[in-house]
């Protein structure tokens, strides 16, 4: 099974290799430890694996059917020697993740379908969402694109002033309103601004509170009520951003946000400071929704396009 394909440049995989660091060292300490004193994938072997996997958190019913993959290769191979596992591992969960035909990105580059493009980010305070969507105005805007960023978090002082600096730093224009304003609102004067502007993609941030979820449910249903008034069937995605240094926490968010809202794709932010890396594995295999972005770094290009061969290959890469 090839690996490595022509997906990352050499820059790129070695940014994924850095910030899966702790994850990977984490994986390997663990399985180590597990394989103390055996020759041979046995009964046992595999428990310790189980094991492994659900305390890296990859989740339960993901690690089951791993698990139920590996046995169906010792049995066919019969003789499997322990120093294989990891490379059956890894061809297993790459297989398992392609098999779930969510569509693997290539690059930042945006549908030809639809101008402007606009793209609603949900997900709670803390995970990441406004860096993600600075750093993704900037990707945008080095393909000479024109961005418009709408901050219809209106719940919170410091995600309007957030969002500000990221609009100066990648140089794009902002709409927004006082602290408490309506974030439909918001939404509908950025589409306007946009549309006005020629833009190309237009970011709206949403708040991120989760306390009461009719309603965050109402909340976004009226947000994409009002834009569709100015841009028929926006918004062409809803991006949903996860912090992967909770862990199963993240997986736990997921259902929640996907109960209350059509999430199109994910992102995966914080990859770099957490040894709980493996739940990307989890998260892509549990909800059948193309993890499209991963954070592994915080410099403005660490966020990458999410390759499931890519990411797993540098996860497993002793």
């Amino acid at each position: 099974m090839a690996i490595l394909g022509g997906f990352f440049s050499k820059k790129k995989k070695e940014t994924l290799n850095k910030g899966l660091e702790k994850s990977k060292e984490n994986m390997f300490s663990k399985l180590s430890r597990a394989l103390v004193g055996k020759d041979k994938v046995d009964d046992d072997v595999l428990d310790n694996l189980e094991e492994v996997l659900i305390t890296s958190d990859v989740g339960v019913d993901t690690t089951l059917r791993i698990i139920e993959r590996i046995e169906a290769r010792v049995a066919q191979d019969k003789f499997m020697n322990s120093t294989e596992l990891n490379r059956i591992l890894k061809e297993e969960i790459a297989k398992l993740l392609a098999e779930n035909n969510t569509e693997d990105f290539v690059d930042f580059s945006l549908p030809d379908k639809q101008t402007p493009h606009v793209i609603m980010v949900v997900g709670v305070n803390g995970v990441g969402k406004t860096t993600t969507i600075g750093k993704l105005a900037y990707q945008y805007k080095k393909q000479g694109k024109k961005v418009v960023l709408g901050a219809a978090d209106t719940f919170r002082a410091a995600a309007i002033d957030q969002l500000v600096v990221w609009s100066e730093r990648v140089d794009v224009p902002i709409v927004k309103q006082e602290m408490g304003s309506d974030p439909a609102s918001v939404a509908f004067d950025t589409l306007q601004s946009g549309v006005k502007m020629n833009a190309d993609v237009i970011i709206i941030d949403t708040a991120g509170r989760l306390h009461n979820k009719i309603n965050l449910m109402n909340e976004l249903l009226k947000i994409k009520r009002v834009m569709q008034k100015v841009v028929p069937n926006a918004p062409h995605e809803v991006l949903l951003v996860l912090d992967g240094s909770t862990g199963q926490n993240a997986i736990e968010q997921a259902k929640q946000f996907t109960k209350a809202t059509e999430v199109t794709g994910l992102a995966v932010t914080k990859l770099d400071g957490t040894a709980k890396g493996g739940v990307v594995i989890g998260i892509s295999d549990q909800f059948k929704i193309p993890v499209k972005y991963i954070g592994v770094g915080e410099k403005i290009e660490h966020l990458q396009v999410f390759n499931k061969v890519e990411f797993v290959d540098s996860l497993f890469n002793k």
